[in-house]
């Protein structure tokens, strides 16, 4: 193999945002964070649950109402 051409290997700390589970893992990163990781994501855990609107979806509907009132006053001033 040829040096110094490969990026760092790390002990990665990994951190679950939505129930704070941590764990280690190798990667190139030197900390990563999650939404949902196994022990609380429905999948694994056979249990409902609505945790992830707080991401993504949240901001877009955050978005699209703040779009929607700007169109609606902008036809209201004509």
């Amino acid at each position: 193999m040829k040096k110094e051409i490969h990026p760092k290997y790390y002990r990665t700390k990994v951190t679950c945002m939505t129930c704070g589970n941590t764990f280690e893992t190798g990667s190139t990163v030197p900390e990563i964070k999650v939404d949902t990781c196994s022990n609380c994501h429905s999948f694994y855990t056979g249990k409902l649950s609505f945790t992830a609107d707080t991401g993504r979806v949240a901001k877009f509907r955050k978005k699209a109402a703040i779009t929607e009132a700007k169109m609606a006053e902008k036809n209201t001033t004509k």
